[in-house]
């Protein structure tokens, strides 16, 4: 007997074909897929109306004029941008391409950025949060797989332990299974109750800060080895007029965090070393050469083993709480004889997180309300819930007035004389368990911008629909919606998009290919 829902889906399945052979078989199909190529691909386009004026850049006089009333759908459509890959894969797809460029044009130049680069010391670094409780984990003791994307090699137990006791709350403080990578216990503490939720949250929220004063630490260990070999500061005339003297070298960073599965986030960072041209600032030069990889990669991991940030006080805890780095602190060379590490395997793993959130940990969540958190938040509930919770509790108004009372919203006075809860960002960022950086960042000199590969995608667009070089385009233009018009719509511009994607790649691997034999015949 069929239910409800098996009779359902056949029906949306066939009032989508409905849509798609009514839009296919009309007159102006071809004109509706190139207008809404741009967006083409997008799960959620934004949808404008209003004006569109093309203006000349040297007079500044209109020679042309367009309402969204005489285009298709009488609309205009804009891709979403979203760079979470959950979200909208196609903009996601472009996003991490935009982001390997960013990432690799800082190791081997281009776009802007000289070739030189590619000689400068580079270390790739991952920092890690310490632990707050035991999790189950899959730790493989010798690899013999051919790639570490597809390992199948037989990990060890997972908390092995010659007197298998249990915790305070009476739960099993040893866990003998070899966990597979799908299992969903991966990340899971072995108990909750013992677990440090309030901690790990306030981590993820402050890990921001700990890398800013790593990185200060890192270049303040060169510059005193700068002194300690006689290698002499650089006199720099600074755009106001004033003499400064800096130390000779200085580190350039590409950053992105990753969200593990235990949900506290990590860092994998390029840095790379660069030297001060004293006649040109902003120049990317190579360091002095008195100082090497190697003194870079100690001062890492100096800096790692030092660094400790004391957050602010709080009513739960008064003496605030330490954040720190864990004791996995990674970091390697690239580019180097016989190395795994290559500056385009380093790229493609980085632009691959950077369009990752929560997602590890089982979850995507958007923004939390008062609204919504009962939804989500849940002192007796698992991992997430019990993460999320912490971050609202923390995060509540903490406002007291002369008494030492909570100050209430009645009296005006009592929220002007009170102090803000430092802490209060986690409600804010309680969707993303505390964390509330973005997932890619980068030094200003490290590399190119967004913006630029976004303008100069821009320009080649407009050149490829031969628009005049000395004509820019207005728009006046108001949000209407988000998403297609149809099931029908998505389906027919999603298609298009992914053939033209597939294309496009196609061609990318024959002119590869032949520029591989035109090198082999050469």
């Amino acid at each position: 007997m069929s239910t409800p829902l098996d009779l359902y889906q056949p029906s949306v399945a066939a009032g989508r074909d409905a849509q798609v052979l009514h839009r296919a078989a009309s007159l102006g199909f071809s004109g509706w897929l190139e207008h809404t190529r741009p967006a083409g691909g997008c799960a959620r386009p934004i949808r404008l109306t209003g004006t569109i004026a093309a203006v000349e850049q040297n007079t500044g006089r209109i020679t042309g004029h367009l309402h969204t009333d005489e285009l298709p759908d009488r609309t205009l459509y804009k891709a979403c941008g979203n760079r979470r890959e959950s979200v909208c894969p196609d903009c996601a797809w472009v996003y991490q391409g935009d982001a390997y460029q960013v990432v690799c044009r800082g190791l081997t130049g281009g776009k802007g950025v000289p070739a030189s680069v590619g000689r400068h010391p580079v270390v790739f670094a991952t920092f890690t949060a310490p632990s707050f409780g035991p999790v189950h984990h899959r730790h493989v003791p010798r690899h013999t797989c051919r790639s570490r994307h597809r390992c199948d090699c037989r990990p060890a137990p997972c908390r092995a332990r010659s007197s298998a006791g249990t915790c305070q709350d009476g739960q099993p403080a040893a866990c003998f299974a070899r966990h597979d990578t799908d299992d969903p216990r991966l990340g899971q503490p072995l108990c909750l109750d013992c677990y440090d939720h309030a901690h790990q949250v306030v981590w993820n929220y402050f890990s921001g800060e700990l890398w800013r004063r790593t990185k200060q630490a890192i270049e303040r260990q060169l510059a005193a080895l700068c002194r300690k070999r006689g290698i002499p500061l650089v006199r720099v005339v600074t755009a106001s007029g004033r003499v400064r003297w800096v130390p000779p070298v200085r580190v350039s960073h590409g950053k992105v965090a990753e969200m593990q599965r235990r949900a506290a986030v990590h860092f994998h960072v390029l840095l790379r070393l660069d030297g001060v041209d004293p006649d040109d600032p902003d120049a990317l030069v190579p360091p002095p050469s008195g100082i090497t990889v190697d003194d870079l990669e100690d001062a890492v991991r100096v800096a790692a083993s030092r660094i400790i940030v004391a957050t602010p006080s709080h009513l739960d805890r008064p003496q605030g709480w330490l954040v720190a780095w864990g004791e996995q602190v990674d970091v390697r060379r690239i580019n180097t004889a016989g190395g795994e590490l290559t500056d385009g395997k380093v790229a493609a793993y980085l632009a691959k997180y950077a369009t990752k959130a929560t997602e590890a940990t089982g979850r995507s969540l958007t923004r939390l309300t008062p609204a919504t958190i009962d939804d989500y938040a849940d002192p007796e509930g698992d991992h997430v819930a019990r993460l999320i919770d912490a971050c609202w509790h923390l995060g509540r108004p903490t406002q007291t007035n002369g008494s030492g009372e909570a100050a209430t919203a009645g009296g005006r006075q009592d929220g002007l004389d009170a102090k803000p809860n430092v802490y209060g960002g986690l409600r804010r960022w309680a969707h993303m368990l505390g964390f509330g950086g973005h997932f890619l960042t980068k030094a200003r000199r490290y590399s190119v911008t967004f913006r630029l590969l976004r303008d100069t995608r821009a320009t080649y667009r407009r050149n490829e629909d031969d628009e005049p070089a000395d004509t820019i385009t207005v728009g006046t233009l108001t949000y209407i919606g988000s998403g297609w018009l149809t099931e029908g719509d998505a389906l027919l511009a999603n298609t298009a998009a992914r053939q033209r994607r597939e294309s496009r790649r196609i061609g990318r691997e024959e002119l590869a290919h032949e520029a591989w034999l035109t090198g082999a015949a050469a």
